[in-house]
């Protein structure tokens, strides 16, 4: 059985050393028929981006120093498509670039780390050097771009400067490949330094792109499509291939059939609905699409582990950034629509594609954009308004609604512990229901609810409130008397004060005194407070809470 590839992007490691291989080369005929020059393909993290790329590279690049890649490829799809294709390979020269480690903390560091990507692929070229057919300054500029001695005017030239060498010396247009275009663009937002990285990207790729003569064709991958006004101004030649698209959409993800077959050559075809639940839901263009690194990794752990349960892989594997400025940049409505996602249903917004990171804070409908193109967000239906798009948005499985989860949380978690909640505990032990009623009611106006508003979210949300009272205890479910209490809230010992509280959830507005008073009735029936008694504790307040929805009925 062979191995599977885990954070294996490298084409040519991945075939030599016979890790498992979804099929994906029949990319390239695609490629070579429907080719525009310039072709951005956008997709979410990992779903094989970096992969693909590196496929074409070995497939398209002449030989290095002798090096025949084409054993790379015997017996995928690509080999069976016909000679117009198979006599493409290895016939052109090649530039592959990648962005996706430019995520540094200042723009300089940021900067420093794309040159020296630059200069590692002049050095991967440095064969051109022994040509006669470059003068002797070119190849004097070729060297201070391949020891990073060029001036900063010189770099926004560099890579149409090595296209125009690979040209004179092959006799041939180059293929450019750029990987993770927008990872610069990204971090440089969140960093700060948004509009220097924007300057020397857009004169690095207008550069290499626009009217270049030396180019046979460019193929660019990010997980944003960036507006041409921001880094491709005045490109005529592109062609963006967005998750929107019905071009290329199986060859990036898995599809069903090559779900069922890895469950099939792994022998684990029972797990297809639990695969299913927690890593399929994208849509690229009218294609179903499972999550691949989550697929890869799930196998991989179900082989070892059968009875494992399934873990967010996808979710785990980046800081998450965008779903925590939504959270955190929530005003009620948004909350309102994270609740609305969260409990599996759809919400629907405008979608526009020419966006930039500068756009983020415009509008709350611009993080819903950023949110479905990165692959935190599925679309379930679309419609067209004048000239608008919208879409029926939903959370596209179980994966991504426990990053969601998590995510508000934390958030949840980190706002309560920034807050001075003495007022609810002088509440509490001052016996006046009325406060503590407007206290919980406030606070729960500003969380998002995922549970349904069962007893358990009001039970953890309410214990997240008590934890944050100075020098107190906070025990839940602790079994005392005849049965078990909700929360317990105790004083330093040495105030004997103990606060019991049980909850109840009601089905209407109208339950919720009966339901409080029921609550409250049911510690002193059940005799919550025996175990305190024993332990010192002499002075109680016991709470009855109704919950229903966002509000609350304390019976004391």
């Amino acid at each position: 059985m062979r191995q599977l590839p885990i954070g294996v992007d490298d084409f040519k490691k991945l075939r030599e050393n016979c890790f498992y291989y979804v099929d994906k080369s029949l990319f390239i005929k695609d490629i070579l028929d429907r080719r525009g020059e310039v072709n951005v393909f956008t997709r979410p993290r990992r779903f094989g981006k970096t992969l693909t790329l590196s496929m074409l590279k070995y497939y398209f690049e002449q030989k290095i120093d002798g090096q025949d890649n084409s054993p790379l490829f015997h017996g995928l799809e690509i080999m069976n498509a016909g000679e117009k294709y198979t006599r493409q390979m290895q016939q052109y020269p090649v530039i592959y670039l990648s962005l996706k480690s430019s995520k540094q903390p200042n723009y300089e560091m940021a900067y420093e780390n794309i040159l020296d990507e630059i200069a590692e692929e002049f050095r991967r070229h440095n064969s051109v050097l022994e040509s006669a057919k470059l003068l002797e300054e070119e190849k004097e500029r070729f060297v201070r771009f391949r020891k990073q001695e060029a001036s900063r005017s010189e770099y926004t030239k560099a890579l149409y400067f090595l296209t125009s060498c690979l040209k004179k010396v092959y006799g041939k247009n180059v293929i450019v490949l750029l990987d993770e275009y927008d990872v610069p663009l990204e971090n440089a937002w969140f960093r700060g330094f948004y509009d220097q990285m924007v300057d020397f990207i857009r004169s690095l790729f207008e550069s290499l792109l626009k009217t270049n003569e030396n180019l046979e064709f460019s193929v660019i991958t990010g997980c944003l499509r960036i507006s041409k006004e921001s880094i491709f101004t005045g490109l005529n030649n592109l062609d963006i291939i967005s998750i929107l698209n019905s071009d290329y959409a199986e060859y990036f993800g898995f599809t069903d059939l090559e779900v069922q077959k890895i469950l099939s050559d792994f022998q684990i075809t029972d797990k297809k609905q639990e695969i299913q639940d927690w890593y399929d839901g994208y849509l690229f263009g009218n294609t179903n699409v499972y999550n691949p690194w989550s697929v890869i990794n799930y196998v991989k752990t179900t082989i070892r582990e059968p009875n494992a349960w399934p873990r967010p892989y996808w979710a785990n594997t980046s800081s998450n950034d965008i779903v925590k400025k939504l959270v955190e940049s929530a005003d009620h409505m948004a909350r309102q629509e994270l609740e609305i996602l969260i409990s599996g249903e759809t919400i629907e917004k405008p979608i526009h594609e020419d966006i930039t990171y500068n756009d983020i804070d415009r509008s709350q409908d611009n993080l819903w954009n950023f949110l479905f193109f990165t692959g935190y967000l599925r679309k379930v239906k679309e419609r067209f308004e004048v000239d608008t798009m919208y879409l029926s948005l939903a959370i596209p499985n179980t994966e991504i609604r426990y990053l969601y989860k998590n995510t508000v949380m934390e958030w949840f978690n980190r706002k309560i512990s920034q807050q001075n909640f003495s007022s609810l505990y002088q509440a509490l032990i001052n016996k006046n229901a009325k406060a503590i009623e407007k206290e919980l009611s406030k606070n729960l106006m500003e969380t998002i609810s995922f549970y349904d508003y069962r007893e358990d979210y009001y039970h953890g949300f309410t214990a997240g409130l008590l934890k944050s009272i100075n020098n107190c205890i906070v025990k839940s479910n602790r079994e005392s008397g005849l049965g078990r209490s909700d929360i317990i809230l105790l004083s330093p010992s040495y105030e004997g004060i103990a606060v019991i509280l049980e909850l109840k959830v009601a089905d209407s507005i109208t339950d919720l005194e009966s339901l409080s008073e029921k609550a409250r009735k049911q510690i002193e029936e059940k005799k919550y407070d025996a175990e305190l008694r024993l332990d010192g504790y002499h002075t109680f307040f016991l709470y009855g809470i109704a919950f229903y929805k966002k509000i609350c009925k304390v019976t004391v």
